[in-house]
C-alpha cells in the first residue's frame, strides 16, 4: 500500500516566513527551526543499491521541508500543509512498525529508528510542508525523513554523521515503513551537491561527487511524471529484491555487486530464465553506472545518452519494472529529440528523465503530452530538475 497521499499536485513551497506563521497558527508558538531534505532524481543505477553495487543519483531543486519544536512531553503532534488529515497525534513510548498510517509513517519511523539507537528523542510539533510530486518516483517519503533527521539530529544534540543517518532513515523504511529500500535515496538526499551527482558504492557507503551540469552543454533534464503511483511497500519491488538475492546464492556471491559481465554466459546456465534476466540487468546496470562516471569526468553529460537509453531497455525487458506510460514517455522523448531517456526510481510507475537539448525542449514537452493524450492516459506533469544541495537548515 503507497503511504503517500494520492492524487495531489505538488503545492508551490511555502516560505520560511509564512511555514512558521502557519505552525504559529497550528501550534500556538514558534518553531525551533526549519530544516529542508530534497527529492532525488537517480541519473543511472536502478535496483543495485541493495545488491551492494553502485548508484548516481543527485539531489534535485524540490524539497520537503519540516518546522519543528521539541515538546516538554513525549507527545507527537504532526501535520502536513497538503490534504485535510489533519493534526495526528502520537505517543514515542507506543511507536512500533505498523503503528502509524499515511505520510507520518516516515516521520515517526525516523523517531523510532533513532529510539533504537539509543537515543532519547522529545516529543515535538511539527509542520511538514513539500513540493516533491508524491508517488513520482522522486523520493518524497525519503526527502520527509532526511528532514526530520537532519532536525532530530540537532535538536538532541545526537551528534550523528551522515553515514549514520542515512542507515537510520533505512531502518526506518525497511522495519517501520515496510519498505525493502536500499540506502541511495537517502545518500542522495543528505549528501547532495549544487552541480554534481553522487557516486555511492552502496558496499561500503563510500560516495565522492561527480560534475553533473547540463546548462553549459545546453542541455535540460527533463523529469516526466506519468501520474501512476508507484509504491516500495509493494510486492513487485520485494519480489525482485528477492530474485537477486536467490541469483546471489545460487551463483555463490555475497552480492550480485559481485558478478562481472564477463560472468553473465555462465551464469545463465546455472539460473532459472527469470532470474538470470534479473540478475543481468544488476549486473549490466552496475557497468553502466562505472561507465556513466568515466563518461561525466572526462567528457561531459553530452555523452551519456544511449547509457541512459540503454539502462531504460534492461529495466523494461530484463527486470520488468516499466510500464506502458513509462516506455511511451520514453521512447516518444528519444524521438522527438532528447540524446537519452530512462525510467527513474523502483518502477511500476513513476517518473522517466529526458536529457534534452535546450533548444528542442518545448519539443519534447509538447509530443509528450500529445502521445499521452492520444493514448488516453493521464496529461503528465513535465519539468526540469537541476542537482542541488543535500538536507540542511534553513531558518
Amino acid at each position: 500500500m503507497n503511504t503517500a497521499p494520492q492524487n495531489l499536485a505538488s503545492p508551490a513551497p511555502a516560505g520560511t516566513g509564512e511555514l512558521a506563521a502557519r505552525f504559529a497558527r497550528e501550534f500556538g508558538g514558534t518553531p525551533e527551526g526549519i530544516w529542508q531534505a530534497p527529492g532525488r532524481v537517480n541519473l543511472i543505477g536502478e535496483h543495485t543499491d541493495y545488491n551492494e553495487g553502485f548508484v548516481l543519483p543527485f539531489a534535485i531543486d524540490r524539497t520537503a521541508r519540516v518546522a519543528v519544536r521539541v515538546r516538554p512531553d513525549s507527545t507527537v503532534r504532526l501535520l502536513s500543509t497538503y490534504g485535510d488529515q489533519g493534526v495526528v497525534n502520537a505517543r514515542l513510548d507506543s511507536l512500533q512498525p505498523g503503528s502509524a498510517k499515511g505520510w507520518t509513517k516516515y516521520p515517526l519511523g525516523v523517531m523510532w529508528a533513532l529510539q533504537q539507537r539509543g537515543i532519547e528523542v522529545p516529543g515535538i510539533d511539527l509542520l511538514l510542508d513539500s513540493d516533491v510530486p508524491l508517488g513520482a518516483g522522486l523520493s518524497s517519503s525519503h526527502a520527509i525523513e532526511c528532514a526530520v533527521i537532519s532536525a532530530l539530529n540537532e535538536l538532541t544534540g545526537a551528534g550523528l554523521e551522515a553515514q549514520d543517518m542515512v542507515l537510520a532513515t533505512q531502518r526506518a523504511e525497511n522495519e517501520f515503513v515496510g519498505a525493502p529500500t536500499g540506502i541511495m535515496d537517502q545518500s542522495a538526499s543528505l549528501r547532495g551537491s549544487e552541480g554534481h551527482a553522487v557516486f555511492l558504492d552502496c558496499r561500503d557507503q563510500n560516495a565522492r561527487l561527480v560534475p553533473f551540469e547540463t546548462q553549459p552543454a545546453d542541455l535540460v533534464m527533463l523529469v516526466i511524471d506519468t501520474k501512476v503511483s508507484h509504491s516500495h511497500a509493494d510486492g513487485g519491488y520485494a519480489s525482485r529484491r528477492a530474485s537477486c538475492e536467490l541469483g546471489a546464492e545460487v551463483l555463490g556471491v555475497k552480492a550480485l555487486r559481485d558478478v562481472q559481465v564477463g560472468d553473465l554466459a555462465e551464469a545463465s546456465g546455472l539460473l532459472d530464465e527469470v532470474t538470470f534476466r534479473r540478475v543481468r540487468h544488476v549486473v549490466t546496470e552496475n557497468d553502466r553506472v562505472l561507465r556513466t562516471v568515466e563518461l561525466l569526468e572526462s567528457e561531459g553529460p553530452g555523452a551519456i545518452g544511449s547509457l541512459l537509453d540503454a539502462s531504460h531497455a534492461s529495466m523494461r525487458d530484463d527486470f520488468e519494472i516499466s510500464c506502458a506510460e513509462l516506455d511511451l514517455a520514453v521512447d516518444t522523448s528519444r524521438a522527438s529529440g532528447a540524446i537519452g531517456a530512462r525510467m527513474t526510481g523502483g518502477g511500476f510507475g513513476g517518473a522517466a528523465v529526458a536529457l534534452t537539448p535546450v533548444a528542442l525542449e518545448q519539443a519534447v514537452r509538447d509530443a509528450v503530452v500529445k502521445a499521452f493524450a492520444d493514448a488516453g492516459y493521464k496529461v503528465p506533469d513535465i519539468f526540469t530538475v537541476s542537482p542541488a544541495a543535500g538536507a540542511r537548515r534553513i531558518a
